[in-house]
C-alpha cells in the first residue's frame, strides 16, 4: 500500500514533507485535499488514528477560524469536524499515511518517523 500524504502545494512545510518522502524513494498517493476534501468521518477517522484529537488538525492560524468563531478548547469535536470537512482549508497539513499509521507531518521532520 502505498504513502499518502493530504497535500496543500501552497504550504511550504507540505510541499518540504513530499520532498523527503520523493528522496526516500516513495512516490506517495497525492491528495489535494483543498480540492478533493475529506469527509468528516474521514477527517475523524484520520485524527483518531493518529492519536490526536479533531482540535489538533485545524490549522488554527487560518482566519477563517476565527471568522466561524471556532475556540481551541471550547468547540466540540463535532462542530470542529463539521468546519473542517465544510471548508477545508482549516485542515492541519500535511497529513501522512503509511501503513495504517497517521502523522500530522508539522514540523517536517515528523515524517522520518515514518520512513
Amino acid at each position: 500500500m502505498p504513502l499518502t500524504i493530504y497535500h496543500n502545494p501552497k504550504c511550504g512545510t507540505s510541499r518540504n514533507v513530499l520532498a523527503r518522502l520523493r528522496k526516500a524513494g516513495h512516490e506517495p498517493r497525492i491528495i489535494e485535499y483543498l480540492k478533493t476534501p475529506p469527509g468528516r468521518a474521514e477527517l475523524e477517522r484520520l485524527a483518531n488514528r493518529a492519536g490526536l484529537r479533531p482540535r489538533d488538525i485545524v490549522r488554527w492560524k487560518e482566519p477563517l477560524a476565527d471568522e466561524l468563531k471556532l475556540d481551541a478548547k471550547k468547540t466540540p469535536d463535532a462542530k470542529l469536524l463539521g468546519a473542517m470537512a465544510a471548508h477545508p482549508i482549516l485542515i492541519e497539513r500535511p497529513i501522512v499515511v503509511k501503513d495504517g499509521t497517521v502523522r500530522l507531518c508539522r514540523p517536517a521532520t515528523l515524517v522520518e518517523d515514518l520512513l
